[in-house]
């Protein structure tokens, strides 16, 4: 059980880590607005940037590692049980939504920003003098989002089989051992046995 514990986070974490840095390498190789060109009236001249497919495989490592934690985790309403208390649960499900939310948000972040900074033909209409380009920090928000997203589910898979070990391995109830105490036979007596004479025994018993 452990390991397969173990072998989930390390395959999120490569995941996880391998979806930011192909998110800062595209915000670092994408278009900059000195890089545009306005060669005639109403028309752009953009160059060619790797950005596209570094944020579509920021994204895609980004999913494989978010798919992979909930499918070992599994369905967070069928883990919960009468035995498990309400704070662990309580605190698994924050984890669980909160990842849910970054991971939607850096999800979009990567892909608007690689669909945004693709320029088919390397010329684009524009208006009101203006050129677009992906604004700085879109890409570097979908990786600190990506981090925090993998980091958050890590937590609650962990949170999760915390829980499945200590109702697994846990001892037996407290009662159980009272009655198996109960059960056991008394030490034997240090003194020495008493030995008395039968006729003793029954001028006591019949007098």
């Amino acid at each position: 059980m452990e390991r397969k514990i173990r072998q989930v986070c390390v395959a999120v974490c490569f995941l996880g880590v391998l979806a930011a840095a192909l998110a800062f390498a595209a915000e670092a190789t994408r278009i900059k607005g000195s890089q545009v060109q306005a060669t005639t009236q109403n028309t752009c001249t953009y160059p060619r940037s790797p950005a596209l497919g570094l944020g579509l495989g920021a994204a895609v490592a980004l999913m494989i590692a978010q798919v992979i934690i909930n499918v070992a985790a599994g369905c967070i309403c069928c883990r919960r049980n009468p035995e498990s208390s309400n704070s662990n649960w309580t605190l698994a499900l924050v984890y669980f939504v909160v990842s849910w939310f970054t991971f939607v948000i850096a999800f979009l972040l990567l892909l608007t920003g690689a669909a945004l900074n693709d320029q088919h033909g390397e010329e684009s209409m524009y208006s009101h003098d203006y050129c677009y380009v992906v604004k700085p920090g879109v890409f570097a928000g979908g990786a600190i989002l990506s981090l925090s997203s993998v980091t958050l589910g890590i937590l609650y898979y962990l949170q999760l089989s915390s829980a499945d070990n200590r109702m697994q391995w846990g001892g037996p109830p407290y009662g159980n051992q009272e009655g198996i105490a109960m059960g056991q036979g008394q030490p034997p007596s240090s003194q020495p046995p008493v030995f008395v004479a039968e006729d003793t025994y029954r001028r006591q018993q019949f007098p």
